[in-house]
């Protein structure tokens, strides 16, 4: 009996374990929009495997390689050859090149450009990109840090020779990429307007043509493991892996054929604050507010804004239409002294009093009936 009882623990534990450990994993990509699923069938020992990348768009090298077989994830490295007809790109603001200007296409999710906004109003940026020599684009891709939302408009003007002409009109940005008719141009003027702090972590303007001769993802293999390559993410994801093996040696590396990639199932489009409001258009990405009332309209959401300016945000204070820093309510009713005019009254200062009298009424009444009642005996 006791060996059963054993055996359905060590079972549940198992079960629990898995259960996990499917989370886990489920939870730190569901930030990927593309998979592809890798059978190690046909190696003997641990191998180097690369997979290759040629014929897919892949927008960072920010990767996760899950083993299922081990419910783990795996280091991996990302080679990619550049051809030579890429064109290099430079970024800066209005204000001119700055040392964050570049942070914006260095290919790494980790750094990124930040944009303030300062008062009640919506900040305006504009951003420059400069090719070497003239790109021919028709779509960018704007990837952003963790928890912050899609700027609230986007115009795109594209200059060749100095002659400059509105390739993407005004509009309000809904996704993290925007289409244009294909334009070929030396200079890309990109003007974004946002109510909320904006950091940009990559700025990508896809060229037309252009693609690299090879490039490919390694990492160890298992033999008769089964793994999930996991790639383009919308927003930087920390994945804990083991330590790593040199997989940037050729030696012994295994290429393996095509793998058809797939759209993952798992993916949901992050939504901190879970009002079922995606981060890219919650005008409040940290505080529940599904109504998305914004009075002002600049951008910021009310529960979020700050009415008075006196740096509380009006979720937080208890007057949010007179500045009143220290929040001082002496009644304790949850109305700042600065907006209460009833301060001096006693049950609001003391708040039992109403019970108390309305016990005592409850007590007369019950006396009364009770008197009542005696004399009719």
């Amino acid at each position: 009996m006791k060996n059963m009882k054993s055996r359905y623990l060590i079972i549940s534990c198992l079960g629990i374990l898995l259960v996990t450990s499917t989370a886990f994993a489920s939870l730190s990509t569901d930030a990927f929009q593309k998979l592809k699923n890798v059978e190690a069938n046909s190696i003997k020992i641990p191998t180097v495997v690369e997979i290759p990348f040629d014929n897919d768009y892949v927008e960072t090298n920010l990767f996760a390689v899950y083993n299922k077989t081990r419910s783990s994830f795996e280091p991996y490295y990302f080679k990619k050859t550049v051809s030579d007809n890429s064109v290099p790109v430079t970024a800066e603001t209005e204000n001119g090149y700055d040392a964050e200007s570049v942070l914006m296409i260095d290919n790494n999710l980790v750094t990124y450009k930040e944009f303030p906004v300062s008062g009640d109003k919506q900040g305006q940026s504009r951003i420059i990109l400069k090719g070497v020599s003239p790109i021919t684009s028709s779509s960018l891709s704007m990837m952003l840090e963790r928890y912050v939302a899609l700027p609230n408009t986007i115009e795109i003007r594209a200059s060749l020779n100095g002659a400059e002409k509105v390739v993407l009109a005004t509009q309000r940005l809904n996704s993290n990429s925007v289409s244009f008719p294909k334009t070929t141009a030396d200079r890309w003027t990109v003007t974004l307007t946002y109510g909320q702090p904006l950091r940009i972590t990559e700025l990508l303007l896809r060229q037309e043509g252009s693609k690299s001769s090879s490039q490919g993802l390694r990492f160890l293999a298992q033999p008769n493991n089964s793994y999930v390559v996991y790639f383009n993410p919308d927003r930087y994801v920390s994945i804990a892996v083991g330590e790593s093996g040199n997989l940037s040696s050729n030696n012994d590396v295994v290429r393996l054929g095509e793998i058809m990639s797939q759209n993952n199932p798992s993916y949901a489009i992050a939504d901190t604050d879970m009002d079922n409001v995606p981060d890219i258009r919650d005008n409040c990405v940290d505080i529940q507010n599904p109504d998305q009332a914004d009075i002002n309209n600049n951008g910021r959401g009310d529960v979020c804004d700050d009415f008075d300016k006196d740096g509380i945000i009006n979720l937080k204070d208890n007057c949010k239409n007179d500045p009143n820093q220290n929040q001082i309510d002496t009644d304790n009713d949850g109305i700042g002294d600065a907006c209460d005019g009833a301060e001096s009254r006693l049950t609001e200062k003391y708040k039992f009093i109403p019970w108390v009298g309305i016990a005592f009424a409850m007590i007369t009444i019950i006396i009364l009936f009770a008197i009542t009642f005696k004399r009719k005996e």
